[in-house]
């Protein structure tokens, strides 16, 4: 198989690029000069297909790096990802309006900034988990979450308030068809507010560390600022990373369990696949790579090591796809974890009207008003392109083509 990266020399590691279809974002290209610039990467920076600008780091690179982690390039959504599961529904298993499974489903899983005083949405969807599931894991993370703030006072909140909830933003829910008119039901969700706490507190700790330190070299981007092996606050930024990511594997789990109740009101008795598909892409983990073991930040990259199953979605209104990961070398075993945005928010609510919008998602059950223009399919890149740069990458299991999406 071909390869369908570039190389780029940058003045510090080279750069592999999979940007095939269209040249990446002049800003977007100085965040990957600026991370290459770094004295521990590892071989190379590698920027996926859905590249686009972030804060600090590139959304769509991944990052190996030797003996440091920088902690803005895991970002504050710690283990964001997604989940998706495929039932044994198919399409004629569906009522013909599905405003009333919208509803439900809405009701079940807190999302955006909804503050409902009813007891699934004050304390997010862990409360109604059946078999008191959701209570044991709130009591887990709520133990593992004390010992994090006794060493770190400033990293404040509590974990449960949030636990089961979606979000706003680019988050989502869909029910979804496949090529065979399967139902799947898909969800797009990370640690909430708890992550970001934890992502926030380490970024600016991380600054202050640093300007106390002599670097015998220039930090291109203060956001740049890393946290070195060895160290008790690498120790402990690990521990908290590595809290916020299981915290976000379990709200999707959770959310799954509830919006799968909830759609069960509307349709015949169905079972699920054995497994469903629970995928991180703002992570950082130890692997080995090119002949050492390092740790590589996936900031909008879903691993895809040979047989890895993942999901890439396009947008509200354009489909996404199944895959299963090829083990390519190059990509430090990844590939893109959507289409990546092509309007900043600001844009996209200037630029696209709302007329653009409906018409862009006719014939689905979602949202059509101002409040998600930002969210609307022209603000993102065609994942159709993005799919055709990353065939090195992955191999297409299935195209799912979204019926319901809910955003916050």
């Amino acid at each position: 198989m071909s390869t369908k990266f570039s190389v780029h020399q940058s003045g510090g590691a080279p750069l592999k690029l999979w940007d095939s279809h269209a040249p990446f974002e002049a800003q977007a290209m100085q965040q990957l000069r600026n991370i290459a610039s770094l004295p521990f990467i590892h071989s190379h920076v590698a920027g996926m297909p859905d590249v686009h600008l972030g804060r600090g780091a590139t959304v769509g690179s991944v990052i190996a790096t030797r003996k440091a982690i920088i902690p803005a390039a895991v970002g504050v959504d710690i283990g964001c990802g997604m989940s998706a599961v495929r039932t044994s529904l198919i399409a004629s298993d569906l009522p013909d309006s599905l405003g009333a499974i919208r509803a439900d489903i809405e009701r079940a899983v807190p999302k955006g900034f909804e503050t409902s005083q009813t007891a699934n949405h004050a304390k997010g969807g862990w409360a109604s988990t059946p078999n008191s599931i959701g209570r044991v894991w709130h009591d887990r993370f709520e133990d593992r979450w004390r010992r994090i703030k006794s060493k770190h006072p400033k990293v404040d909140g509590k974990t449960s308030d949030q636990l089961g909830s979606m979000g706003g933003g680019n988050h989502f829910i869909e029910i979804c068809l496949d090529e065979e008119d399967r139902v799947w039901v898909m969800l797009h969700s990370g640690s909430r507010g708890t992550g970001n706490r934890i992502g926030t507190y380490f970024i600016d700790t991380a600054r202050e560390a640093i300007a106390k330190e002599r670097l015998d070299f220039h930090l291109a981007d203060r956001d740049l600022a890393f946290l070195s092996e060895g160290t008790q606050l690498f120790d402990d930024y690990i521990e908290a990373m590595s809290f916020a990511q299981d915290y976000a594997m379990a709200n999707r789990e959770i959310m799954m369990g509830r919006v799968l109740d909830a759609l069960r009101g509307h349709v015949p008795p169905f079972k699920t696949d054995k497994a469903a598909i629970n995928c991180h892409h703002n992570y950082a983990v130890r692997e080995h790579h090119f002949g050492e073991d390092v740790w590589v930040t996936r900031k909008g990259a879903v691993r895809a090591r040979e047989g890895d199953l993942g999901i890439i979605p396009g947008s509200m209104g354009t489909g996404s796809f199944i895959i299963e990961g090829v083990g390519s070398a190059d990509s430090f075993h990844s590939c893109s974890h959507g289409a990546g945005r092509v309007m900043s928010r600001t844009q996209a609510k200037k630029l696209i009207s709302l007329e653009q919008h409906q018409a862009a998602v006719k014939g689905i059950e979602c949202r059509t008003d101002a409040g998600v223009i930002d969210e609307s399919p022209a603000a993102y890149k065609d994942i159709g392109a993005v799919m055709d740069a990353q065939t090195d990458l992955v191999r297409i299991k299935h195209r799912l083509r979204q019926i319901i999406n809910i955003k916050g």
